[in-house]
């Protein structure tokens, strides 16, 4: 062989290796990026579950509580709140996720004020639908933490391998951009005071 096809064979070797490498970076990042959607959905999927339990909580202590109509009403209008913000897994954003987490903040705001004027009917407490909803809510509650802490940890993921070099250079040629994070609510720093 000749020295110039030795060299030709090298080059085309060489960029055959670069062009794998890349094709390589970019179905590793598609597949983070795809995690963090999957991860999304599990999110909107527990908040679903919550929403869907809500009015069944509603008729349950509407049937009891007539006098708390101004609560139950809160609920309802939370909920329908709630479940109109939406955000598609291609922008998760910062701002997104901190609009979408307000709307469900709202929810979580009146299901308390729903739950301490429970109180007040010791008939309904003893009830035992009352009781199966409400340890559904408090389960689904529960769910919510550990879905958005995954997610958290899966958005984490990805952000990192689009920020490191030499992935973040294919990352920005393929316009894949950070994902946001759920964080806490303001004012969550801070224990709740209780008053009897």
């Amino acid at each position: 062989m000749k020295k110039g096809t030795i060299t030709l064979l090298m080059v085309l070797g060489t960029v055959l290796i670069i062009v794998l490498w890349g094709i390589s970076m970019y179905n590793g990042l598609v597949n983070k990026e795809e995690a963090v959607a999957a991860q999304w959905a599990n999110v909107e999927n527990v908040y679903q579950r919550r929403a869907d339990l809500i009015p069944n909580l509603v008729a349950t202590v509407k049937g009891y509580a007539e006098h708390e109509q101004i609560t139950l009403t809160a609920v309802i209008e939370a909920r329908a709140k709630a479940t109109s913000v939406s955000i598609n897994a291609n922008d998760l954003t910062e701002a997104n996720i901190a609009a979408f987490q307000q709307a469900q903040d709202g929810l979580s705001s009146a299901l308390s004020r729903l739950l301490v004027s429970v109180e007040r009917y010791p008939d309904l407490k003893a009830n035992q639908n009352f009781l199966e909803l409400q340890s559904q809510l408090e389960g689904t509650e529960n769910r919510i933490a550990v879905e958005r802490r995954k997610y958290n940890e899966t958005a984490q993921k990805f952000n990192a391998a689009i920020r490191r070099f030499p992935t973040n250079i294919i990352a920005s040629m393929s316009g894949f951009e950070k994902k946001g994070y759920f964080k806490a609510a303001e004012g969550s720093e801070e224990a709740p005071k209780v008053q009897f």
